[in-house]
């Protein structure tokens, strides 16, 4: 039953230092999936700079035996879930050894929490508060100690057994058991521990770092997965190097190891030297992972091993300071990614890919009752706020203090960062101190306090712009104005110090430049730092009205509100030098086109709502000759139902899918010659390579069989489907495959009946490959309301399993979270689908099923019947008695007026 003092909400500012602290841990563990024995020793010592009280010590589901306080016997009692020790005899004024044996059962252990069983083999996730669930402890980041652990297994059953740290003994015990001994010489927060456990093989390779210090570095993964680790060795090393090239931050410990799971609620953890992840983040080769899933191991490897130092040896001192450690490690691996794309291109796809997750993912959080800001003031589960906010969020915040102290400049910060804090458990204060106090004369160190509003303001600002060309003085005036909408418990909000990337063009589209009212020239990239409300910049000299290029690179997370005409967007579209604009000047237009149809009442059937001019400007932009072809299909991809939603103040989610369908169709058609052309040009790419220039002509590729088979639809031809088909038969890589297999699923093709079973067969026994399959189908377009049954007989699927979070995720998330126009069903099927599969995931995995309950965060956005059919299954869910705070937490904030 659901317990009313579970829900009690945690404020940041009720923050206080714990009690005690823990120097030393010994942890013994005698692991079988049962019943596993754990025995933890621990030094701990008073707090003096806090009132003496009673030791409070954190546990869940665990079976206490035994009690010690310096090898006494010691009096306690169990208060929901803390053991507490109200006396220590002899011990008020120094330090005691506390002693305490628990047991616990991994194997029933289906939250995938603390210590858990997946595959016949051990592993823990701990963050953030995972570690009590294998033994009573402070379970809290700003208690930091070294830790000792040994593990004592079956050998047969489990050879290999790892844990933090250095291993420095190993052997064997009676009756067919082994033990293994690690040290880790680094203080840490309890959510840093791990251990693994089982049958297990792996790849090594040895390195010499620039201090001269040699290092083993291993990925372990199960047997068969072998030839799958390469690319996560490489990206491990690029990450390594780069580290230390870019910030001066080693190595530090005498090996470093990945271990792959499957069963995995998050995509990866930073353990100490122990670096536990999903399978989707480790595994791959061409015959069986995508250009997306090369660059997203990349991604997930280096900022695993970048949280070494940002978040291992300086971590939160509480969890409201999260992005402390996420943000910033966002921003590092989004900058090691840059920095491996050496063609300026790449960069910019990167970034307008960054950009995308942000602006469809965290605006609309930023926008509904879930949001928060990027330092978060309270909380009743902490699960809940591993959000796009803290992450995503989190780097554009660390990315405007790079530009407003430069390169350099934020190179020197960390540097003063790491040694202020090296081993504490420290702030977000701490870290936008010390960038600034290394830059004493830049904007940041002038700005900090407005700066830092960022940190505690929720919501998504917006500027607003408007020019004005004065002819007689030849001069141009940008005014720019900001504000930010409440959010839930924030009803008026202060400016923000915003960066706005600035430049001008001519109506040819040269660049001019940047001459200021007293006559002096603005050097470039200019960046003008916004500070008040509102603030107007003229520039002189220009003899006609420019085309301003505003908020270039996407300097801030902000919304740019400014009435561009189809003429001067069509100009950055064809001229801008900034890789960005350019890109979001055709997204402008797609959207205007987009949503004056949706927004309407007219009858949309047979209509097409893109213009000459556009479609002319797409023929361009495919056509065009220096474009990275990776470039033009970010360029030619339509914004998503889930940004078209966001611009609408009432949305009606068939109708926005019906609008964006249909310019999909006439994109298809009215260039069913020039993505033939594109097709041929760039099809062939050689043998397989998932570098940014080859993936960017595959992507294109893959776009271009799509389109032609969705004109093929409507023409009748079957030259294309035939030939999506074969392609699909031949292909020599994951990329390719998937992509003919995507072209005949998304465009209906009676052909997708054949593929999709011959797919199956050829990857039934690759895990991740089968989640593509199962995530293909659930994500498809509904033409006639025909996905849900798909779905609800996938989940029926001996392959289906609600219990392993990347096949939940690949069919009931791939419908409810990413198929708008399937999921808002008019006779609200979607929404009882939606409650049935919360409830039940609740029952198994509480982080998972709070993950889904978000696909409603925004439905008070939706125009009726959606709405009240939402609400109606947001309430069906929330009177559930024996809700987790995970999921109660969600749909409360969803449903508060």
């Amino acid at each position: 039953m659901y317990r009313e003092g579970q829900a009690t909400a945690i404020h940041r500012a009720d923050y206080t230092a714990p009690a005690f602290w823990i120097d030393t841990v010994e942890l013994c563990f005698d692991l079988d999936p049962a019943k596993t024995r754990v025995l933890n020793k621990m030094r701990m010592r008073r707090n003096p700079d806090v009132p003496a009280q009673a030791l409070r010590l954190d546990g869940e589901e665990l079976n206490l035996a035994r009690v010690l306080v310096n090898g006494q016997g010691a009096s306690f009692k169990i208060e929901g879930n803390q053991l507490v020790l109200e006396s220590l005899p002899g011990v008020e004024d120094g330090a005691f050894d506390l002693e305490i044996f628990t047991t616990c059962a991994p194997a029933k252990n289906t939250k995938l929490m603390g210590l858990f069983v997946s595959n016949d083999t051990f592993f823990t996730q701990c963050e953030a508060e995972g570690f009590r669930r294998i033994t009573y402890f402070l379970d809290r980041p700003d208690v930091m100690a070294t830790y000792t652990v040994t593990l004592r297994a079956d050998k047969a059953k489990y050879p290999v057994l790892l844990s933090n740290g250095n291993l420095v003994d190993h052997g064997p015990l009676d009756d067919g058991r082994h033990f293994a001994k690690w040290e880790d010489p680094f203080r840490k927060p309890s959510y840093l521990f791990a251990l693994v456990a089982g049958q297990l093989v792996s790849r090594e390779q040895r390195i010499s770092a620039r201090n001269g210090k040699d290092h083993l570095l291993q990925v372990f993964v199960r047997p068969g997965d072998l030839d799958k680790t390469e690319h996560a060795m490489h990206s491990l090393m690029a990450s390594i190097a780069w580290d230390e090239a870019r910030f001066g931050l080693p190595l530090d410990l005498e090996r470093f190891m990945i271990v792959a799971t499957s069963d995995f609620n998050m995509g990866a953890m930073e353990n100490k030297g122990l670096n536990i992840f999903n399978t989707k983040y480790v595994l791959a080769n061409q015959a069986t992972a995508t250009d997306t899933d090369y660059a997203n191991i990349e991604s997930v490897v280096g900022h695993e091993y970048f949280h070494n130092w940002s978040g291992n040896r300086v971590t939160c001192r509480d969890w409201f300071q999260l992005s402390l450690k996420e943000g910033l490690t966002v921003f590092r691996d989004q900058e090691f990614s840059l920095d491996l794309c050496r063609d300026p291109s790449a960069k910019a796809v990167k970034r307008i890919e960054d950009v995308r997750v942000l602006r469809t993912a965290q605006f609309p959080e930023d926008a509904g009752p879930m949001a928060h800001p990027v330092r978060p003031d309270s909380y009743i589960e902490i699960n809940n706020f591993y959000t796009v906010t803290i992450y995503e969020k989190g780097a554009e915040v660390v990315r405007m203090m790079q530009t407003l102290v430069g390169r350099d400049g934020f190179a020197k910060g960390m540097t003063l960062y790491f040694e202020r804090f090296d081993g504490q458990a420290v702030t977000c204060d701490d870290f936008a101190q010390a960038i600034a106090d290394a830059n004493p004369q830049s904007e940041l160190a002038r700005l900090l306090p407005q700066f830092k509003r960022w940190y505690s303001q929720a919501g998504t600002p917006r500027v607003q712009a408007v020019g004005h060309y004065d002819a007689a003085s030849r001069s141009y005036s940008l005014t720019l104005s900001q504000t930010c909408a409440p959010t839930p418990g924030q009803a008026t909000k202060e400016p923000f110090v915003i960066p706005i990337g600035l430049g001008l063009l001519a109506q040819d589209g040269s660049a001019l430049p940047l001459q200021s009212a007293d006559g002096s020239t603005l050097s470039a990239p200019y960046t003008f730092v916004m500070t008040e409300a509102t603030q107007t910049l003229t520039f002189v000299n220009l003899d006609a009205e420019p085309v301003p290029s505003i908020l270039r690179g996407f300097s801030a997370p902000v919304v740019l509100v400014y009435d561009y005409t189809d003429a001067q967007l069509l100009t950055l579209l064809a001229f801008d030098t900034d890789a960005f604009n350019r890109w979001e000047a055709g997204q402008r237009l797609a959207v205007r086109s987009a949503i004056t149809l949706i927004a309407g009442d007219a009858d949309i059937s047979g209509v097409k709502p893109l213009n000459d001019a556009y479609i002319e400007a797409m023929r361009s932009v495919l056509r065009h000759p220096d474009l990275d072809a990776a470039f033009k299909e970010l360029v030619l991809t339509l914004p998503s139902e889930t940004y078209l939603a966001e611009q609408l103040n009432v949305v009606d989610p068939q109708r926005i899918h019906a609008v964006r369908e249909a310019m999909r169709s006439q994109l298809a058609q009215a260039l069913a010659n020039d993505w033939a052309w594109a097709y041929e040009t760039y099809g062939d790419t050689g043998a397989y390579r998932p570098d940014p220039l080859s993936s960017g002509r595959r992507a294109l590729t893959g776009m271009a069989l799509s389109q032609l088979c969705l004109a093929a639809q409507t023409s009748g031809d079957v030259v294309w489907p035939g030939k999506a088909y074969q392609r699909f038969k031949d292909a020599g890589n994951m990329t390719d495959r998937f992509n003919a297999l995507a072209a005949l699923v998304s465009s209906g093709h009676p052909l997708a009946a054949q593929a999709l079973p011959r797919f199956h067969a050829l990857f039934k026994d690759e895990a991740l490959v089968l989640d593509k399959w199962f995530a293909l189908q659930a994500g498809a377009t509904d033409r006639d309301g025909n996905i849900l049954p798909a779905v609800r007989q996938l989940m029926k699927h001996p392959d289906f399993s609600l219990r392993n979070p990347n096949r939940a995720r690949s069919v009931v998330f791939s419908y409810c979270s990413a198929n708008p126009g399937a999921f808002h069903r008019r006779d609200a099927a979607g929404y009882v689908f939606w409650s049935e599969r919360v409830i039940e995931l609740d029952g198994i995995n509480p982080q998972v099923a709070a993950r889904l309950a978000r696909a409603l965060d925004r439905w008070k956005n939706l125009a009726e019947p959606y709405r009240s059919a939402a609400r109606e299954a947001l309430v069906r869910v929330a009177a559930k008695t024996d809700l987790s705070n995970d999921v109660r937490e969600v749909v409360s904030r969803a449903l508060a007026d």
